[in-house]
Order: structure tokens, then C-alpha cells, then sequence
């Protein structure tokens, strides 16, 4: 561990407006070799900061950008890394410090088509990114796999006059909010997360995800370089009575708070059962936490585990799909007051888990389609709060 890892003293609260800058004390693999996604565990030090969390809140981190794309960009705009500029809040920094950690560089927005619009002489590729303006749609979709650089190296012709002329057209850096993976009891001083690294090509050039680059790529393991802050969540947390069944469904990263709700529920000697769902492409390679959640059922936290790795098969099976095939079972467990959590991807998963859960009521309760939609969505998600979500 690098003398940079050496314990702060508190001076203030630290929030969003004020993040603690911490270190990565653990970071490992949870896939494995020949897995087309990269899944990694990461813990976190807290030593020092005041900050306190439950399961179901989440961790807000600062990213900065990575070298290579700063040096790009530079190249691109063409003024020297150590040109002195001012920031928005007054401060004045070198240009590679401001472009490393103040402003997002992984995505271009409209804001920079308009100034190099403005900027191009008339002809062709003016016209062309006129055209691309005049169209939402194909605005959307032209900014959607082009950064910075793209966009510099598509129209040459447009030329900066200064730093900040360049500047006033990016977006400010904001933090990333990762569903926290470890329970307090479980991990005094640390907070765990588990995050899906995203990798892909575009445009020639290889890309990271700002944040989940940042984390694995950028930071250094021992080093204190990575500012957080914990952002609570009112709507998803576990039931005040340790009684209560709980049914957790978490595909992929969406496993990150269920891990936490078991060590919780492990520390307390909570006395209700868990039933957890979890899915991903392949058992062999992406069974995240695979030796944690085999250790919570030899133990008895974790009552039940049902899985879903839908390409083992020639059939995609996901875990909706699980839900159904144990829909009397469920049914049995929500009649019986258990709570029912879902977190992961929102556009498709937690869609296709909700319309699961209802086709469950109707089938199994014997309702109409407007009786289950009400029990679920007014009963269970507003009047006793034991429908809740934590999606993406």
C-alpha cells in the first residue's frame, strides 16, 4: 500500500458536494476466463471518513478520465497540457488537470456540434453537420457512439480559439451511483461494490466506460484517488421486522444488494427466510459470488437460490422465467408477507419481472388483470411498500 493510503483526518461531512477520497483496498475478477463480460469485486476504505450506510443504499464516485483519452483530445484541440485555465468555480488549473478530472470526455454532446458549426467555413462538412442538427434523431444517434475525438477528427477544419472556447462546450464530470454489495456489520470500515466494466470498439478506437474504466483501469489499488460519497435510498431497504420472508431477484450486477442483505441478515440472526434469483449468460464463467452465496446456503441465511444462465442452453432462460416455473411457491411466500426486491437493468429485466409477478397474482390469486395491477402496483408497491426496486 503506497504512503498516500495513510488514514485523513475528518474536517467536515462528507456528501456529494464534499467526497471523501478513498482507496481501493481489494479489486478482483468475478468472471472468469472465456466470460464476454468483465465483472469485478471491488472494496473500498472508509477509515476516517464519518460515513456511515445500510444495505440498499448506494455509493456515489467521482471518475476521471484516462490518460490516453486526455492526450487524444489534446492533440486534437492542439494548446499545450500545461496552459493555465480557469474553472467554472474560479479556480485556475493546467488544461490536462481540467480535461483529466473536471469534464466528461466519453461521450460527445450536441453542445459541441453546435460550436464546431460554428467554427467550420462553408462547404461540405458544414453542411453535413448541419444536416445532423436539423434532426433529432440523427443527432441522438450520431453523438451516441462518438466522443470528443470523433467528432475533432470528422471536421478537422474547425479550429478552437482557446482553451476555455473549448471547454464551455464540454459537460462536467458526474458521479456514478453503484448499489453498495457489503453489509457494515460484515465489512466494518470498507464498502464493497461490484461493477460491470465496459469495454467495446468504436469508430477504430478502443473505449472504456467512464466510471467503471476509472475504477478498474484507471485507479490504482492503494492509492488514495477515488472520492465518494454514500447516497442513501429511501425505497429500497430491508423489512424493520427481522421476520419477514424476503424474495430477491438480481440478475447480473443487480446481485450487488442481495449480497449485502444476506451478510445483514447473517449478522443480525434476522429469523426470515431468503429466496434469492440471480441469472447471467454462463455458470461456468459469470456465477458472480458464486463461493459467497454457496456458503449462505450451507449456513441456512439463504433458504432457497434459483438460477438462470441463459445461454447453457439452447433455450434462453432468464429469471422471469424462474418466477414462473415457481409461481405457486411465490405466491405462497408474498401471502405471507414476504417482501419482494428486484435491481438490475430497467429498459428489459425488471419489465419482463414485473409483467412475471403479475401474470403470478392473477394465475395464483385468482384475480382479474385490473385486480392483480392493482394488488401489485397500488397494494404491494405503494400501500405496503413490499414491492421495491432498485433499477437502472
Amino acid at each position: 500500500m503506497s504512503s498516500s493510503a495513510i488514514e485523513p483526518s475528518v474536517s467536515a461531512p462528507y456528501g456529494r458536494k464534499n467526497p471523501f477520497t478513498s482507496f481501493i483496498k481489494v479489486r478482483r475478477s468475478l468472471t472468469l476466463p472465456g466470460s464476454a463480460k468483465d465483472t469485478q469485486h471491488l472494496e473500498l476504505d472508509l477509515l476516517g471518513s464519518g460515513l456511515e450506510y445500510t444495505p440498499g443504499d448506494s455509493l456515489g464516485v467521482f471518475p476521471r478520465n484516462t490518460a490516453s483519452l486526455v492526450r487524444e483530445t489534446l492533440q486534437e484541440i492542439g494548446f499545450s497540457p500545461e496552459v493555465s485555465v480557469k474553472l467554472p468555480q474560479g479556480t485556475e488549473v493546467s488544461l490536462e488537470s481540467a480535461l483529466l478530472r473536471q469534464y466528461a470526455l466519453n461521450r460527445a454532446n450536441r453542445k459541441i456540434l453546435h460550436g464546431v458549426r460554428d467554427r467550420l467555413p462553408e462547404g461540405a462538412p458544414k453542411e453535413e453537420i448541419v444536416g445532423i442538427l436539423a434532426d433529432e434523431a440523427r443527432t441522438a444517434d450520431f453523438l451516441f457512439t462518438r466522443d470528443y475525438v470523433d467528432v475533432l477528427r470528422q471536421f478537422p477544419a474547425a479550429r478552437f480559439e482557446s482553451p476555455e472556447a473549448f471547454l464551455s462546450m464540454l459537460s462536467p464530470i458526474q458521479p456514478r451511483l453503484y448499489s453498495i454489495a457489503s453489509s457494515p456489520a460484515a465489512h466494518p470500515g470498507e464498502v464493497h461494490l461490484c461493477v460491470a466494466v465496459v469495454r467495446y470498439e468504436n469508430h477504430g478506437r478502443r473505449r472504456t466506460g467512464l466510471c467503471s474504466g476509472f475504477l478498474a483501469d484507471g485507479a490504482s489499488v492503494g492509492t488514495r484517488e477515488v472520492p465518494i460519497y454514500v447516497q442513501e435510498s429511501p425505497k429500497f431497504f430491508l423489512p424493520s421486522d427481522p421476520t419477514r420472508d424476503i424474495i430477491m431477484v438480481g440478475p447480473g450486477t443487480g446481485i450487488a444488494p442481495f449480497r449485502a442483505f444476506l451478510e445483514e441478515r447473517a449478522a443480525s440472526g434476522a429469523a426470515g427466510r431468503n429466496w434469492l434469483f440471480f441469472g447471467e449468460q454462463h455458470q461456468a464463467t459469470d456465477f458472480l459470488y458464486a463461493e459467497d452465496f454457496a456458503g449462505f446456503l450451507r449456513s441456512g441465511i439463504l433458504t432457497r437460490m434459483d438460477l438462470a444462465f441463459s445461454r447453457d442452453q439452447a433455450q434462453k432462460i432468464y429469471v422471469q422465467n424462474r418466477l414462473l416455473e415457481n409461481a405457486t411457491e411465490v405466491w405462497r411466500w408474498i401471502q405471507a408477507g414476504a417482501y419482494f426486491y428486484v435491481c438490475g437493468d430497467a429498459r428489459h429485466m425488471a419489465k419482463d419481472v414485473h409483467a412475471a409477478l403479475l401474470r403470478i397474482v392473477e394465475e395464483q390469486g385468482g384475480k382479474s388483470a385490473d385486480e392483480a395491477r392493482a394488488y401489485v402496483e397500488e397494494t404491494l408497491m405503494k400501500t405496503e411498500r413490499r414491492y421495491l426496486r432498485d433499477v437502472y
